[in-house]
């Protein structure tokens, strides 16, 4: 039988070869569908699976917010993922899902969970341009590339915002400091999944006066970087009078900010190019992947401020 540590140790060397761990689960029925679709997580991110507590209800929450659970002590926000996703439940909400996201810990409640796949971040796809609301990043295929078994991957960054959006604005002139002088030409080249997360990471890189690149995925931002060096080279330049600065998320489809780093750091030709990486993925043992793949900064999602610093610390240590 495996020891906690050996389950540990297995779950977060996942991330040397691109693979991941879902946690699929149940909400209910959609309007129009008379099945009950599967989702996901990933499974980093859940801190713990309870049956349903009971929650006291907040006089004056948002739509979709249940009341809060005391949970040994601390007290969490529950949201009713079915009602946000426009599902209903056969059977109730009978799981919650205490999950950590961005220096933040909250519960999900749901109908059902299933189980926990482990799947190739290639077996994971956009969502974008498939028909998919905002609150889905990606579309994975549970068996395979000819899979008929699909589970929507949720975009918690963008429901969190949604159920309970920030009193202040994310990114402002003031949060982001002084504007940052990069070589002319260079750009930022930035990575996420995330509609939210891209929109915010926008806003500040414009705050900061850094030009840049936005991709989708980590797949997307390696073909952008060796495109770039196929232009410099053609001009008689280096990738480094195009790229000034790489900044990835971790969780991405078809290929994770884990692999886009290893992948930077271990070629010749872009391994002294600065990568700064941006995720929702906290704690000290994500932490410390990033340290082993290389990269030069860890900044957790979602403050404008630290985002900013680390930006700047890395361009500044590379000049």
């Amino acid at each position: 039988m495996q020891t906690i540590q050996q389950e540990i140790d297995e779950r977060t060397n996942l991330t040397s070869s691109n693979k991941l761990e879902l946690l699929l689960f149940r909400l209910g029925e959609s309007a129009g569908a008379d099945r009950s679709e599967l989702f996901g997580i990933n499974v980093f991110k859940i801190r713990e699976i309870i049956p349903m507590p009971v929650i006291t209800t907040v006089a004056g929450s948002p739509p979709h917010m249940m009341g809060v659970v005391d949970l040994r002590g601390q007290v969490l926000p529950v949201i009713d993922l079915p009602g946000v996703a426009g599902c209903t439940p056969k059977t109730g909400l009978n799981i919650l899902l205490v999950t950590e996201y961005a220096r933040s810990t909250q519960a999900f409640a749901v109908e059902s969970v299933e189980d926990i796949v482990r799947l190739d971040w290639r077996q994971v796809l956009s969502a974008e341009g498939n028909g998919a609301s905002g609150m889905v990043t990606s579309i994975a295929r549970l068996d395979g590339d000819h899979s008929e078994r699909l589970a929507q991957v949720l975009d918690v960054e963008t429901i969190l915002r949604q159920v309970m959006p920030p009193d202040e604005p994310d990114v402002s002139p003031d949060v982001a400091g002084p504007q940052v002088a990069i070589r002319r030409g260079t750009v930022v080249l930035a990575a996420d999944d995330s509609l939210i997360a891209r929109t915010m990471i926008e806003q500040g890189l414009a705050a900061m006066g850094l030009p840049y690149i936005m991709c989708k995925t980590g797949k997307e931002a390696w073909e952008q970087l060796q495109a770039l060096s196929a232009k410099a080279q053609d001009a008689g330049q280096t990738v480094h009078d195009r790229v000034a600065l790489v900044l990835t998320d971790l969780e991405m489809p078809e290929m994770d900010g884990f692999t886009l780093t290893r992948n930077i750091k271990q070629d010749p030709r872009f391994s002294t190019i600065p990568v700064v990486i941006h995720s929702s993925l906290t704690g000290s043992t994500n932490e410390a992947h990033v340290r082993k793949v290389g990269a030069d900064a860890y900044v957790a999602k979602f403050v404008a401020e630290d985002l900013a610093n680390a930006l700047r610390e890395a361009l500044q240590t590379r000049h």
